[in-house]
């Protein structure tokens, strides 16, 4: 995709797209990395477009903002090659990813949506999240911008299972490991922390692990009409990893061939789906003092 609608979206692969101020921090550094790295299709809803294209109790797109995504929503579609394909929908602040303050957690993501009716009900929603009391905290702790925000439109990978990945140890600073913690089905499981999932640390030098640590994984979260639920995962499963250690391995390279893009450690989401690894999210480590 190589064309903006209405100068409403930008799609990940324009060179707009990489400007924090137009389309926020998370989808600034996918767009940064998408091609050089596995990165799903998507576009951005730009800050002036959700600035402006909001009716005046700044709670529901405008028409022509809402005509605008649906567009770009059956653009995405024609690439895909499916008339309604399942997107995530996130949102992505101009004071988010940052260096000093990461938001990790605090916005709105809506995975799985179909349809252009309810690809704009998400942005809304996105929109609305990126107001509530709980971000204004945290950016009155942490510090942050004017509150501009973007909101992030991507094709969903269907995951078999998610990772989340450290390019340094993020417990004891060590920078000469990867760590990564990894579960069944989608990542939302993982950084909700609504299970106890697979953890590894990773040797960068050889990709070897030096630590391994099987976790209960009694849950996960999964697909279903409309959006997603949380189910149990299989007796059977809870024991076994959920990488093997060629994926492990290929996980610690891609964090660590972050690392070296973003000039800095990085936390990164992954998934693979059909034996296929996708970069979801990457973002600098804000821990490490």
């Amino acid at each position: 995709m190589t064309s903006t609608i209405d100068q409403m979206v930008l799609w990940l692969d324009e060179p707009g797209s990489i400007d924090v101020a137009l389309v926020g921090g998370k989808a600034a550094n996918l767009s940064v990395l998408a091609g050089r790295f596995p990165v799903p299709p998507g576009f951005t809803v730009t800050t002036p477009a959700l600035a402006g294209g909001m009716n005046e109790r700044g709670s529901r797109l405008s028409p022509d903002l809402r005509d605008a995504i649906s567009r770009a929503y059956a653009a995405l579609g024609a690439g895909l090659g499916s008339a309604q394909p399942p997107v995530a929908v996130r949102s992505s602040g101009v004071d988010e990813d940052a260096g000093d303050a990461a938001f990790a957690g605090q916005f709105e993501t809506l995975l799985n949506i179909s349809g252009p009716e309810a690809v704009c009900e998400a942005v809304e929603a996105c929109w609305a999240s990126a107001r509530s009391e709980r971000v204004a905290a945290y950016r009155r702790t942490h510090g942050g911008g004017d509150g501009a925000v973007a909101v992030l439109v991507q094709s969903l990978v269907p995951a078999d299972s998610a990772a989340v990945a450290f390019s340094v140890n993020p417990v004891t600073g060590d920078r000469g490991v990867v760590a990564v913690n990894a579960n069944y089905g989608l990542g939302e499981s993982i950084v909700a922390g609504t299970v106890t999932p697979d953890s590894y640390l990773v040797r960068k030098s050889d990709l070897t692990p030096v630590d391994v640590r099987i976790g209960s994984k009694q849950r996960m979260t999964v697909r279903t009409a409309g959006g997603t639920r949380e189910v149990g995962v299989p007796a059977l499963l809870r024991s076994v990893a959920v990488l093997d250690d060629r994926q492990l391995a290929e996980v610690a390279r891609l964090a660590i061939d972050l690392e070296a893009a973003m000039w800095r450690p990085v936390d990164i989401e992954c998934a693979y789906a059909g034996g296929i690894l996708y970069l979801l999210q990457c973002r600098p480590v804000t821990t490490l003092g």
